[in-house]
């Protein structure tokens, strides 16, 4: 007789008849008090309060150009453009994002295990990480579309099946971030609690969602109230900065319609002790290059 394997119980039940506000049953920092890391005591205080880290200069100047003639190069190789990693503008049909670039790129692959980025990742989540998803954004001048105000953790959870809030991403800026071109904004403390989203998820959802997101999507009502409890952060700064926020932050970017071009290097770690079940809330997994099934630690 053979029994059926134990199912994950869902602290974060979501995409249900209605939207429901969960207290954050997680940790926000992992580590332990005073251990050893990146970050220092006072910065690892308020990204516990806030549920971000901005960074002035993570790489240097030097470092960016080398990482932007890269990201030039997979944007113009028709090869990477018919690669279905590759997510184009539904009205330009321009490169929007090329996913997992940490494997089809040898540099960002390097970037993504330098000591000044896993460090973080590991101070933070308190143990060894893997890389859940990596992308490159791109959001040209005149008509790039944004990103709709979202937690991350919301759909890895549901869709990707990450049973808990460990998980931490870093967009490291590869071009000037102004206050007009369609920049990060994160509702500051947002990340303590969840918003389970209304509504099933479509099969295959991830092919719209990674252009134009509908599912997953919080009502114009509790994004008011979130806004009116926490306010709004836009981040600027200069190409090499880079900031790290909380998986379940709520945020989100508006389109750029300014002539300046804003790309990014988006890369999400995730602890090795909380590794992706079956999806919570949606009907099949997305693709691995969205949301690994390799856990391996990055070394």
């Amino acid at each position: 007789m053979t029994t059926a394997p134990e199912r994950t119980i869902d602290l974060y039940p979501t995409r249900g008849a209605e939207e429901v506000l969960i207290e954050r049953k997680d940790p926000v920092v992992w580590s332990e008090p005073g251990a050893e890391g990146p970050i220092a005591a006072g910065d690892l205080a308020g990204f516990e309060r806030d549920g971000f880290l901005a960074i002035d200069q993570l790489i240097t100047p030097d470092e960016v150009s080398v990482y932007h003639a890269e990201l030039e190069r997979l944007m113009n190789d028709p090869v990477m453009r018919a690669d279905e990693r590759s997510i184009v503008e539904p009205r330009s049909q321009e490169i929007r994002s090329i996913f997992e670039v940490h494997k089809i790129s040898e540099l960002f692959g390097k970037l993504a295990a330098d000591p000044r980025v896993v460090g973080r990742a590991r101070q933070i989540l308190g143990s060894d990480v893997y890389v859940h998803q990596s992308r490159i954004n791109v959001k040209p001048g005149f008509g790039a579309s944004g990103f709709y105000w979202h937690s991350d953790f919301e759909t890895w959870h549901a869709e990707d099946g990450l049973p808990n809030m460990r998980t931490v991403s870093v967009s490291i800026a590869l071009t000037k971030n102004h206050d007009t071109n369609g920049g990060l904004m994160i509702m500051p403390g947002s990340h303590k609690t969840f918003l389970g989203c209304a509504g099933a998820t479509p099969k295959d959802n991830y092919k719209r969602s990674l252009q134009m997101q509908d599912a997953g999507i919080p009502s114009d009502e509790t994004l008011t109230h979130l806004a009116s409890d926490h306010g709004i952060r836009l981040f600027t700064g200069e190409a090499g900065s880079a900031t790290w926020f909380d998986c379940n932050a709520m945020h989100g970017s508006g389109d750029n319609i300014t002539p300046y071009p804003r790309s990014n290097v988006f890369i999400v770690f995730n602890s090795v002790e909380n590794t992706a079940v079956e999806p919570f809330a949606a009907p099949v997994r997305r693709p691995e290059f969205i949301g690994a099934r390799d856990f391996t630690p990055v070394k």
